[in-house]
């Protein structure tokens, strides 16, 4: 497992009978637990939420959104010019973000309905003993960017 955050590829296979959506390069033999965040609207942001032990995979199952994690350097008072790592997650394009320990992530979504599925590989209990929450604008890269 890397220590940076980073980007496992799935893809889609399709025929006359309809689609088959994966990330077989994911290994969820550390998987202890999952759940799912939608949010009400587009342009909604949850973040910042940080583990110190706690790693993590997102996954978008329906609409998009743009996910981002940094590396937390100081757990009292975090720099915030510490680089943010960007990442879009797109259900019709599926790949799965691998968030590390030691990491804040936070996502927006960026279309109506989405959906996305959180694996991690920490009890709950665990993980709560281990929840370090950030303003939401602590890092703010949240501005689409024009291109």
């Amino acid at each position: 497992m890397s220590d940076q955050p980073e980007l496992i590829p799935g893809g889609v296979s399709s025929d006359d009978r309809g689609r088959v959506f994966f990330a077989n390069g994911l290994d969820v033999s550390n998987c202890r637990r999952f759940y799912f965040v939608e949010n009400f609207s587009a342009g909604t942001v949850r973040a910042w939420h940080a583990h110190r032990n706690e790693r993590k995979w997102v996954l978008a199952v329906r609409g998009a959104a743009l996910a981002c994690c940094v590396e937390i350097d100081d757990w009292e008072t975090p720099s915030t010019n510490t680089d943010v790592h960007r990442f879009v997650l797109d259900a019709s394009n599926p790949s799965v973000l691998s968030v590390p320990a030691g990491y804040a992530n936070g996502a927006m979504s960026l279309a109506p309905q989405t959906k996305l599925l959180y694996l991690s590989d920490a009890s709950l209990e665990a993980s709560l003993g281990d929840d370090i929450r950030f303003p939401a604008r602590y890092w703010d890269p949240w501005k689409v960017v024009e291109r």
